[in-house]
């Protein structure tokens, strides 16, 4: 969850772990119970991700990119897309016909908004950033992370200042409800 470093390399540690969650669920057998605890692990992950670049990378973009606040809306409205598709997911079992269908849905959503913020949106970050800004954006990120929902919640706000007020809270529940069921640990 925490990978070190500034923002940019904080973030794309993230799509990575990510990646490989990708490569674990499709290489299980279909049915096979083990890819409920995958899938867990990943909207734990992706979730995590999303909350924190909401709340501190995509502000920045917003102040230091030219064009930056039409790719943070983009970029909020792909996390959007994908939360949609984690809530749907987290309804549906290993052996459910939809469960593959959404995985694939998922990992190609993801896969685009990974390419465009790796090959758009860091490298004009890091242009227009001073590196001493970047260095404490990734350690706002790992903070926010660290008390971020674990659960898919597509109705919650995604914008200042409902998404700041509401996340920790229901980052907190999230937790408790993992704890008590097992979720995420495997």
């Amino acid at each position: 969850m925490g990978h070190g470093g500034n923002v940019i390399e904080e973030l794309t540690a993230d799509h990575r772990e990510v990646d490989a969650l990708f490569e674990e669920i499709q290489a299980l057998p279909t049915g096979d119970d083990r890819q409920r605890e995958v899938a867990d692990r990943l909207t734990i992950a992706l979730v995590r991700h999303s909350v924190a670049e909401e709340a501190h990378l995509y502000p920045a973009v917003r102040r230091y990119v030219d064009d930056g606040d039409d790719m943070a809306d983009k970029e909020v409205a792909d996390h959007a897309e994908i939360e949609r598709t984690l809530k749907e997911l987290e309804g549906c079992a290993p052996g459910d016909d939809r469960f593959g269908a959404l995985v694939t849905r998922l990992k190609q959503s993801v896969t685009a908004h990974v390419r465009d913020e790796e090959d758009r949106l860091f490298p004009l970050l890091a242009e227009s950033c001073p590196a001493g800004l970047l260095d404490g954006l990734g350690d706002e990120v790992r903070a926010a992370k660290r008390t971020a929902p674990t659960r898919a919640h597509p109705a919650a706000p995604d914008a200042p200042p409902g998404d700041r007020t509401l996340a920790p809270g229901a980052g907190m529940v999230d937790r408790v409800r993992d704890l008590l069921t097992g979720r995420g640990r495997g």
